[in-house]
């Protein structure tokens, strides 16, 4: 039975909920009846007002983390954990910007406020066992930037692999790791584990272990796997280049120039 984005009545990939139910089995998917169909949001309010269920139509939607209610997410997040102190440190020259009260209040890609300056520098990565939080001074920095990483095992909705991926160990899709994020080509690589290695055509920016990477072939749902490790970030990648050509070019500054 396939999963479909366009059966499950998400026209616009904004409210696709396939990225939610990519872990959903395939015994409750063939027992499940989705009442909307192909109908948009909109058409639903639509729906909604001709029966005079104004109500529904004033319901503010829910934008954040639902079940916390409007409060500070650090602040809900402190009340279950002990503080872990550590520093931010800029990735590029390693110094130290400022403290924070643990790594797990951060995310990768988010902004980091950091006391006393304006600019802003955003999260491009965390060491858990130093507690460093490591920031950069752009929001677009390369080292928010990766083209590969690989997952557990993967959750497939059909219950095995897609037939090109077993036949060719390698596939080319579609996968995105966060809701509202546009379709990214990819190509994986089965492992023998049930792992995939997803080797992006181009670099996505902030992708996190821990988030899940949704596959689709097409307008079908494929399934998914959490993200469990990551390739070097483009800001690494551009860093261990220069340090190759470093020598290279003192020594061609050292060649004396022909008379």
């Amino acid at each position: 039975m396939q999963y479909t984005r366009r059966e499950r009545g998400l026209a616009n990939y904004h409210y696709d909920q396939t990225f939610f139910l990519s872990q959903i089995s395939q015994d409750a998917l063939r027992k499940t009846i989705f009442p909307l169909g192909d109908l948009t949001k909109n058409f639903v309010k639509k729906i909604a007002a001709e029966h005079g269920l104004h109500h529904v139509l004033k319901k503010k939607e829910s934008m954040g983390v639902c079940f916390i209610g409007e409060r500070n997410f650090e602040n809900f997040l402190l009340e279950y954990l002990e503080p872990q102190p550590g520093n931010f440190v800029s990735v590029e020259d390693k110094k130290v910007m400022g403290t924070h009260k643990g790594w797990f209040l951060y995310t990768i890609g988010q902004r980091a406020r950091l006391a006393g300056l304006k600019d802003a520098w955003f999260v491009v990565d965390k060491d858990v066992s130093t507690g460093d939080v490591f920031v950069a001074p752009s929001t677009d920095h390369p080292a928010l930037y990766r083209d590969l990483l690989r997952t557990n095992r993967v959750h497939w909705i059909a219950e095995e692999p897609p037939v090109e991926l077993i036949r060719d160990k390698m596939m080319e899709c579609h996968f995105r790791f966060r809701h509202q994020m546009a379709l990214v080509p990819c190509v994986l690589t089965l492992n023998q584990d049930g792992s995939v290695w997803v080797t992006l055509v181009k670099p996505a920016r902030a992708i996190t272990p821990g988030q899940f990477a949704v596959f689709y072939k097409g307008d079908e749902c494929l399934g998914s796997g959490k993200i469990l490790r990551m390739g070097p970030s483009v800001y690494t990648m551009q860093q261990g280049k220069n340090r190759e050509e470093g020598p290279k070019k003192e020594e061609i500054d050292k060649i004396e120039p022909a008379t």
